[in-house]
């Protein structure tokens, strides 16, 4: 204790002239005002601080001025007449509209009272794939290393219904054109699918989606 007064005197904030004199003239008016005094947590100090914003806002609130003043049932069954006729205008075209009638009102409250259109849901990835997995096949590379330290790249091509590779090739420097080739083995007589899945490696660029949508019957490519 007498270590920690020690410190408190030494980091003690030094008083002015001025200071002194408040201080004196508080203690002969306020005698008792020792009896104030609290020892708390800063977390009390911050809750204390919380709650009397609260308060004070809640008070400004409810004697205050009122706030926006309400839209007209008129006007609002006019937005939404509007909206509902003219389906392809916007929220800009109809304030402009509604301005021309002599109506005074900002383009933010048309957005709010009109139409919203309905949009057909769509179906999820999931979904997507369960009704189409007959008609997906995915392709890709994988590397295989030799006894003699050198690097063959596997290329497959995978059906997602029952899992079976309809195709692979093995080679040292694969092409596009090589590429496209194995498509064409595993999709002899016009038979290709409708969706191909692919990464982005740079081997399935421009070229390769060229050469594909060239072939007879050609499947639609989209990255995975």
């Amino acid at each position: 204790m007498r270590h920690l007064l020690g410190v408190l005197r030494r980091s003690a904030p030094k008083l002015m002239p001025a200071d002194r004199i408040l201080w004196v003239g508080l203690r002969r008016v306020w005698a008792d005002w020792k009896s104030t005094l609290l020892i708390v947590k800063p977390e009390t100090v911050i809750a204390w601080h919380r709650k009397g914003f609260r308060l004070y806002w809640t008070w400004k609130v409810r004697r205050g001025k009122p706030g926006r003043p309400a839209l007209p049932q008129e006007i609002r069954d006019l937005i939404r007449m509007m909206s509902r006729n003219n389906p392809m205008w916007g929220a800009p075209r109809i304030h402009g509209e509604l301005l021309k009638l002599g109506i005074e009102i900002t383009e933010p409250t048309v957005a709010k009272y009109m139409l919203r259109q309905r949009k057909p849901p769509s179906q999820t990835w999931r979904t997507f794939l369960e009704n189409h997995v007959k008609s997906i096949v995915s392709v890709d590379f994988f590397t295989v290393p030799t006894i003699r330290f050198q690097v063959l790249y596997v290329f497959l091509v995978l059906a997602h219904d029952r899992r079976r590779i309809l195709q692979f090739g093995v080679t040292a420097h694969p092409t596009a054109e090589w590429t496209v080739q194995q498509l064409r083995n595993a999709f002899p007589w016009e038979s290709a699918p409708r969706y191909l899945l692919r990464d982005r490696d740079r081997i399935f660029g421009e070229e390769f989606v060229s050469q594909v949508k060239a072939m007879d019957s050609p499947p639609f490519v989209k990255p995975k």
